[in-house]
């Protein structure tokens, strides 16, 4: 593939990213005590990222701060239906060769598994793209399965394992690698905004049609 055009980008994420059941803001200390009341629910949330759960509320607002003053990850405050409940970043931002991650995702108990959540990361894959990145990433430890779940339902496709990749909390972590390009970008977004539609859920919230079987469907899978 020639790209003799290809320029590098001047990508600046917007300050907030507004879907239909959730807000994105830049993360800032405004938003950092209700995310640490959320956050207080289950500090099983932090099983597999590199900080967490956080002592007090004042060593939370710290983490805040040193976040929201980041260039690279760029984080993301996540609102819910019941307020600010998740955070989630852009990170290893490469404009010269258009590839940019989605990682260091820490959603409270009452944001996962929700529409919005699942909004706010369609949100930040549309916005890396409209930018006009090539690669959108998504990298876990390979032994969190709820994460190796969620690359897979948004369209993600497995690259690969890094072995021995890294030592996180005194243990090893060997890192899944995850990615949708941007000639794949047009039929997920089509099927996300399907899932997302209001008709897809009932009066209670509950989806109709799941995303994994919808993804799974637009590649040509045959799903039982």
């Amino acid at each position: 593939m020639t790209l003799a055009d290809w320029t590098p980008l001047t990508f600046e994420p917007a300050p907030v990213l507004e879907g239909t059941a959730t807000r994105l803001e830049r993360l800032s200390g405004d938003h950092a005590d209700a995310l640490d009341a959320a956050n207080r629910a289950d500090d099983a949330m932090w099983a597999y990222l590199p900080y967490g759960p956080f002592a007090d509320r004042e060593a939370y607002r710290d983490w805040v701060a040193e976040a929201a003053a980041s260039s690279d990850p760029i984080f993301y405050a996540i609102r819910g239906e019941d307020g600010w409940a998740g955070v989630a970043s852009y990170l290893r931002v490469d404009r010269a060769n258009g590839v940019i991650e989605i990682g260091h995702i820490a959603m409270s108990a009452a944001l996962q598994r929700t529409r919005a959540a699942t909004e706010a990361i369609h949100l930040m894959i549309a916005q890396a793209f409209a930018a006009g990145f090539r690669r959108v990433e998504w990298k876990c430890d390979a032994a969190n399965g709820p994460s190796l779940a969620a690359a897979r339902r948004y369209g993600f496709g497995y690259d690969g394992t890094f072995r021995q990749h890294m030592v996180v909390k005194g243990r090893n972590r060997d890192t899944a690698w995850f990615a949708i390009l941007d000639g794949d970008w047009p039929r997920l977004c089509k099927v996300h905004r399907a899932w997302l539609d209001a008709d897809n859920f009932d009066a209670a919230g509950r989806q109709a049609r799941s995303l994994s079987v919808m993804v799974a469907e637009a590649a040509g899978a045959t799903v039982a």
